[in-house]
């Protein structure tokens, strides 16, 4: 199934696209995409919907984050070889772990606004990960089963609040609007190997990162496991997994966004995001 949540912010509605692409109305079966709808229990009564019963939403509405009320946002860096070697980093021997705040998160087409002050706001395409069962220390072998689905994420980034403003990372990640995640879920059931996916990122028509999923340091089963020794992850918690060769910081130059510039990327089997790039607020004064 592709679970998703249309509306204008806030007054975001459950959804399901059937067949045919049309998202269909599943307000009168479910409240919301939460942590009920995302247990294995939840997901088999959707299942279970015929979706040519349910209502058909006209018009092109605009796709909210496909989870309500995400608890925590978890980031793994330098998850691919490719990515690390272009920053000039190492290999990372285990997980490097970080949170990305949740009021960046926003939906998949919605606009990427460059932070006040910022000259190095940069991309990242993810596979994202959502956990659908309370996952507390789980085995590899098992991890995968807390998993409810998948979605394409944009781990926007600002290099220089991530790696010249001091502290940990989090800083360069969780500005506004750094999170876009959609526009669909992806229920684990249409996603038989998350370990073979090709993504990619172009930003102005121009192709900057293509990769697959299968070249991950860790992949998702083992991140699942990793991380659920040294917290409990909660249904509708969201995994970006990590980003393959071609951001804008290890290009040379480095090559950073601007407003005017549009940024499309998409994960096989999982959909496709569209954002334009802003100015904030205060730099348009």
């Amino acid at each position: 199934m592709k679970l998703c949540r249309y509306g204008e912010p806030g007054a975001e509605k459950p959804g399901l696209i059937d067949r045919d692409g049309a998202i269909r109305d599943l307000s009168a079966a479910i409240d919301d995409i939460n942590a009920d709808v995302l247990s294995r229990e939840g997901l088999r009564k959707l299942a279970a919907l015929d979706p040519s019963t349910l209502p058909f939403v006209e018009g092109k509405p605009r796709f909210g984050t496909p989870v309500a009320h995400v608890g925590k946002m978890l980031c793994v860096g330098m998850n691919y070889a490719d990515h690390a070697a272009e920053t000039n980093a190492p290999v990372p021997e285990q997980p490097v772990l970080f949170m990305k705040a949740t009021t960046a998160i926003g939906g998949a087409n919605d606009a990427i606004v460059i932070p006040r002050g910022s000259v190095k706001t940069d991309w990242e395409v993810e596979l994202g990960v959502i956990i659908g069962e309370v996952t507390r220390d789980v085995s590899i072998d098992d991890a995968l089963d807390y998993v409810a689905g998948y979605a394409v994420i944009n781990d926007v980034s600002e290099r220089e609040f991530q790696l010249e403003h001091g502290g940990q990372w989090v800083k360069g990640k969780s500005c506004d609007t750094f999170g876009p995640i959609g526009p669909w879920l992806v229920t684990k059931d249409d996603v038989p190997n998350p370990q073979n996916l090709s993504l990619w990122l172009e930003v102005n028509g121009h192709r900057y990162q293509n990769g697959n999923t299968r070249t991950m340091v860790f992949g998702v089963a083992h991140l699942v496991s990793y991380i659920s020794r040294y917290m409990t992850l909660m249904p509708g918690d969201v995994i970006s997994t990590g980003t393959p060769a071609g951001v804008g910081l290890g290009l040379h130059p480095p090559t950073y966004l601007k407003p005017g510039d549009v940024i499309e990327l998409g994960i096989e089997g999982l959909g496709q995001q569209r954002q334009d790039v802003l100015a904030h607020p205060a730099s348009r004064a």
